[in-house]
């Protein structure tokens, strides 16, 4: 018999909950540096302005856990002295992170949560991320268990890996936690140290257009990109012992080691180097408020994506094509784990409702597939309030 037990009726205990701890723990975006962060490379993500509402009580009981998320009008309850077992969707982000927690040892009791989303699944703007980081925070406040913000971060990116089994780098649940509103962050993803740059778009914002399509390659192609990553690099250690992640590799150790990778290794490597490369640029450009380098670098970006790294699909494409034409759009790219979700786009903020019904109109002749439009701020990391 299974621990965990789904319902669709929402329990009456949340009626009219009197919740000890509020989380508000937000999306991100991310406007260059994709698939970079797995690889110990550099990352210029944001949390936005768009969130995961968690309410949490104490519910007075030993082990006997329940959480209802009001935006898929679904919930679940399990026992936290009963074995952890994966569910099968957006549950399993939520009982990583406590099974992560129990591993740790801390020490949990029953509880409720309550989760309203204003984040759309699917989206590329991380709303897993945001979910666990969400939980987490709330456990370690409504317990006391004294984590710190980067150990939230990494427990939650290692419940992420080992439980959910997708296999992500750490920049989504670092720039959920940790973001400072208005800046963008320039992490580097070895070090973790980072650097916090003004947001200054001038008279442009930054604007999601979500395919609303995620192809079913999604998950596998993205653990598999990582593999591919990885294998070049076991590939280029057994002659350089000092190499650990392709952090460590030059263009030109790359190019020596050309012809003994294998299959298309090479290009994702390629890309990688060449996308650490952009971010490192992408920083110099924001901070001396030169939009229009910044987005160029933004096209290239996606054009590796697409033509090296190979996780874009047509959807994703036709965005960033069809921006290419209009003036007032300085760069715009795939977003996020690719195969779907968001194109994210540099524009000029008195263009947008224009561009939107334009580019609505023009992608639904193409695909019969509704647009969605999402304007974004940089905004803060997870906040914690206790009532």
């Amino acid at each position: 018999m299974t621990n965990i037990r789904s319902f669709r009726s929402k329990p009456h205990i949340f009626e009219n909950l009197k919740p000890e701890v509020i989380i508000e723990s937000p999306g991100r975006i991310n406007l260059i540096g994709e698939h970079t962060d797995y690889n110990n490379g550099f990352v210029m993500p944001t949390a936005i302005d768009k969130k995961i509402i968690l309410k949490f009580q104490k519910n007075h009981t030993e082990n006997f856990c329940r959480i209802y998320s009001e935006t898929f009008e679904k919930g679940f309850e399990f026992h936290l002295d009963k074995e952890l077992k994966k569910a099968s969707g957006w549950e399993d982000y939520i009982l990583g992170v406590v099974k992560e927690l129990l591993d740790k040892g801390a020490e949990l009791s029953g509880f409720d949560c309550l989760i309203h989303s204003q984040l759309p699944v699917g989206a590329g703007i991380s709303s897993s991320a945001a979910l666990e980081c969400g939980i987490a925070s709330g456990l370690n406040e409504l317990f006391e268990l004294g984590l710190k913000d980067v150990e939230i971060v990494k427990l939650s990116q290692k419940a992420e890996n080992d439980f959910v089994g997708s296999n992500c780098g750490i920049m989504d649940q670092f720039s959920s936690v940790m973001s400072i509103k208005g800046k963008i962050i320039m992490l580097d993803c070895r070090s973790l140290e980072a650097e916090f740059i003004k947001a200054d778009f001038k008279n442009c914002k930054l604007l999601l257009l979500n395919t609303n399509v995620s192809h079913n390659l999604a998950d596998s192609d993205y653990n598999s990109r990582r593999k591919e990553c990885e294998a070049a690099v076991a590939i280029i250690q057994k002659e350089k012992p000092d190499v650990q992640s392709l952090r460590d590799v030059s263009f030109e150790m790359l190019e020596k080691f050309k012809n003994k990778l294998q299959g298309k290794m090479y290009e994702r490597c390629l890309y990688v180097l060449k996308e650490n490369e952009r971010v490192l640029k992408a920083a110099k450009t924001l901070k001396s408020r030169n939009l229009k380098d910044f987005g160029k670098l933004m096209y290239a970006s996606h054009e590796g994506l697409q033509h090296n790294y190979e996780v874009s699909c047509p959807e994703l494409d036709f965005l960033v094509d069809y921006s290419r034409d209009h003036e007032f759009i300085y760069g715009s790219r795939m977003m996020g784990g690719g195969f779907g979700g968001c194109t994210i786009n540099l524009i000029e903020e008195d263009k947008i409702d224009k561009y939107v019904r334009e580019v609505t109109s023009a992608y639904y002749k193409k695909f019969k597939i509704k647009l969605d439009a999402i304007s974004v701020h940089p905004d803060e990391g997870t906040k914690i309030f206790k009532t």
